[in-house]
Parts: structure tokens; C-alpha cells; sequence
């Protein structure tokens, strides 16, 4: 299964025992459960990302326990040697922060749908409303957490430059030009960081940009994909969108967990303002 598959390749399908399709929408201000409730793709369940996090950390969607995430996948019937498909109907494309957890944990085969919920609608296809009910089965999970940077390593990466910083935040917010809204949190990006800012690998009718085309975003950003990438944003979900568009082009970029929540409240951090 590629990682990223088409409508017309998950409605040929459905049905099929291995399968398993989650929508994984998260939206501040909306209620995801609900809408997903109201219309989801036939044999869809739904990953609660506000509450599959680190509860207990300050931070505002840090990695909960491999215990937790575990534990969480087996609730949804998502087992050792299942197809997963994620897809989701925010403006962050949100499933791309699933897909970065579930192969953190220790699942292989994990795709995105390509245009999400809003294309399979917009092609008349088949929509389900109410709970699925699905069967208990075993997630075997291990953290890899190579994948993973924390302030301490992130703050000796700006002295070296080791690894290439990209910025998933709107220009505005990298520059300083705009407020950051969580209070307390500078304005700014760390410095020797990139910016691309999540919507830029998105086609206009929402799927993603593909091949030379998404690698031209990479390029404008002044990104290198044959060396080392650490992703970042506001909280680390829309780091994990250009983790995605990364992975797609060959590089299994790292990612800043605590990003620009943990970096711009934290008083002992360097900030740059401008652009890059």
C-alpha cells in the first residue's frame, strides 16, 4: 500500500478484512466526534487526537505513553498487520499527526487519503453516519523515538546546524509579523530555521502536491531533502504535514514535538524574527 492512496483506490477496497479506515479529523472550535458521527466513510472510526496526547504535560500535544497510544489503537480495532487509511476533514490535515504516530509506535502500513472526506463527498460516494463498533484487536507497539527532538537537542542544533530546521506556521507567525495566541509565547522562529507553511503542499481542490511539484515547495524553502530535516510548528501537528510531504519525497524527517509552544514560552531560548 503507498502512502498516500487514492478515493478510487479505497472504495475498490472496502470491505476487505485487513482494512482499516480512520478518520482523524481535529479542529479547534468544532466538534470532530460529532461531525464524524453525522458523515464518515463506511467502516470508519474515529482517533480522538485532543485527547490522544500527553495529559499530563503543559504542552499542548505532546506524545501520550506507548502504554496509552497502545491501548487507544486496540479500542479502535487497530491491530498488528491491519491497512490503515487515515483521512480528515481540518484545515490542518490533521491525519498526517496520526500517520507520524502510528509509525512512531511501531505501525509500517499506514496511508492518507488523498483529498480526505471533502473529495470522497464531492465524488458522490458512499457515506455512513452513527458509531462503528469495531473488534478488540492487539496493537504491538514500541516508541522509535529517534524520529523525535526534544529543547535540549534543539537548542544544541541551532550552535551546530546539523540538522535543517523547517517551520510548518503561517509566514506571518514565522516572521513575528503576527501576535503568536497562545499567551506568554514570543513571536518569532528559532533561529537558522526555514519556513513553509502547511497549505503550500496542498493542490487548490485539496489534494497533495505530488513529485516536482511538491518538491518545488521543499526547493523554494531552500530545504536540502538528501540531508538531515527536523520538522516544527505551533504544537506539532502541522510539523507532521510537512513530515508527510517529506516522506513522500524520499526524507524521514525528525520532528519537534514541543515546537514553537515549548520554544517561544521559554525564556532561555534564542528567537529570530524576519524571514529566514
Amino acid at each position: 500500500m503507498d502512502a498516500l492512496v487514492s478515493t478510487e483506490w479505497l472504495a475498490n477496497e472496502l470491505g476487505a478484512s485487513d482494512l482499516r479506515i480512520v478518520d482523524a479529523t481535529y479542529a479547534e472550535g468544532r466538534d470532530a466526534a460529532a461531525e464524524y458521527e453525522a458523515a464518515h466513510i463506511p467502516g470508519a472510526v474515529f482517533m480522538n487526537l485532543a485527547e490522544l496526547r500527553d495529559t499530563d504535560s503543559d504542552l499542548p500535544n505532546m506524545l501520550p505513553s506507548a502504554e496509552k497510544f497502545a491501548s487507544r489503537m486496540q479500542t479502535l480495532g487497530l491491530g498488528d498487520g491491519s491497512r490503515i487509511v487515515l483521512y480528515d476533514s481540518s484545515p490542518w490535515h490533521t491525519a498526517a499527526r496520526a500517520w507520524w504516530m502510528l509509525r512512531l509506535f511501531g505501525a509500517r502500513n499506514v496511508a492518507i487519503l488523498d483529498g480526505g472526506l471533502a473529495k470522497w463527498q464531492a465524488e458522490g460516494r458512499e457515506i455512513a453516519s452513527g458509531k462503528e463498533t469495531p473488534r478488540h484487536r492487539h496493537f504491538t507497539t514500541w516508541a522509535d523515538l529517534k524520529g523525535v527532538r526534544d529543547l535540549d537537542q534543539m537548542k544544541a542544533n541551532v550552535e551546530s546546524g546539523a540538522e535543517q530546521v523547517l517551520d510548518a506556521r503561517s509566514a506571518a507567525r514565522f516572521t513575528g509579523a503576527e501576535e503568536d495566541p497562545r499567551p506568554g509565547t514570543a513571536p518569532g522562529h528559532i533561529p537558522g530555521s526555514k519556513n513553509l507553511p502547511q497549505g503550500a503542499v496542498f493542490n487548490a481542490d485539496g489534494t497533495w502536491k505530488t513529485g516536482d511539484a511538491l518538491k518545488a515547495e521543499f526547493d523554494k524553502a531552500g530545504v536540502d531533502l538528501t540531508k538531515p530535516l527536523v520538522m516544527t510548528c505551533g504544537s506539532g501537528i502541522t510539523a507532521s504535514v510537512l513530515a508527510f510531504g517529506a516522506h513522500l519525497l524520499g526524507n524521514d524527517a525528525a520532528l519537534y514535538d514541543g515546537s514553537w509552544s515549548e520554544w517561544g514560552g521559554n525564556p532561555t531560548t534564542p528567537k529570530a524574527t524576519g524571514t529566514a
